[in-house]
């Protein structure tokens, strides 16, 4: 059994139909990456699978469990974490209390909140409690998880370790997205969904992001990966699968599907007045060999 099944994803939006039939398997311990052109469907397959919207048709199993249509919350206790294209961080907080609130779904376990929908105002309140009156329990895990983000935040080297207590607004653009990443983890997620991670960033912050990748493949992390810079797909891609226009056109191993003639049609356009397939691709194909 494949850890995460997309099955039949379908999606509109009024007379939009932005994803048909979408299909695909992740496997434990594998990097899989949606590549497409803008308006393929790739992130709205990924608000899905997180479970901040509905598929009109299809399922997503995650574990053998169907996860589609659960609260976005419950998604993330049953190991799906996210980053997102624009990185989200909390600017007043530091770097030590963006990461740890990553670990919240540990901190409902504790505190017996947050397992059952619908607990609302009670879940809060019991959280409350515990933070003010800190029981033995409580500090001996919050040590713990303290820990643990030094060790997450080992991952980038000396770009977050030194900034630990620092507010987020005062990082720079590539650190708050380390930041973002770093607080997905501390989540011990099944699934590590990563929306353009390195979306903004110069050459060496891509190379840097690439390293932090192959580290976590190294520990068997399980990632789906939307990315625009096809030569770090490739570098770092087990399979990748391809949309356009809400469609999967082709799937495969890199090597595969960089040579395939619908990949290079969906981001360069139709040949045309006789002009060969293979003279259209010498636009991508520099990039997909890189």
């Amino acid at each position: 059994m494949s850890l995460l099944s997309v099955r039949g994803i379908h999606k509109h939006f009024g007379g939009l139909h932005a994803l048909k039939g979408v299909s695909f398997e992740l496997e434990e311990g594998e990097t899989v990456a949606l590549i497409g052109p803008n308006g393929a469907g790739k992130t709205t397959l990924f608000n899905l699978i997180s479970c901040e919207d509905r598929p009109d048709d299809g399922e997503i199993v995650l574990d053998g469990q169907r996860i589609d249509g659960l609260p976005a919350h419950l998604a993330a206790a049953r190991g799906l974490a996210r980053t997102f294209q624009n990185g989200r961080v909390f600017g007043n907080l530091t770097v030590l209390e963006n990461v740890l609130l990553g670990a919240h779904t540990r901190l409902e376990d504790l505190t017996g909140s947050g397992s059952r929908p619908g607990e609302g105002v009670l879940t809060a309140l019991r959280e409350i409690a515990w933070s003010i009156i800190q029981p033995r329990r409580f500090r001996r895990m919050e040590a713990e998880l303290t820990e643990e983000v030094r060790d997450i935040l080992s991952f980038f080297g000396d770009r977050l370790l030194p900034r630990l207590h620092q507010p987020a607004y005062s990082l720079s653009y590539a650190n708050r997205r380390r930041t973002e990443l770093a607080r997905a983890l501390a989540l011990r997620p099944r699934v590590l969904l990563l929306d353009e991670p390195t979306a903004g960033m110069n050459p060496t912050e891509t190379d840097e992001m690439s390293e932090v990748i192959l580290q976590l493949q190294r520990r068997g992390q399980s990632m789906l990966l939307i990315e625009h810079k096809l030569e770090l797909v490739m570098a770092v891609a087990h399979r990748v699968v391809a949309l356009d226009a809400g469609e999967v056109i082709v799937s495969g191993t890199p090597e595969t599907v960089r040579s395939d003639s619908r990949l290079i049609e969906a981001y360069v356009g139709k040949k045309q007045d006789g002009v060969a397939a293979a003279s259209a691709g010498a636009v991508l194909e520099p990039s997909l060999q890189a």
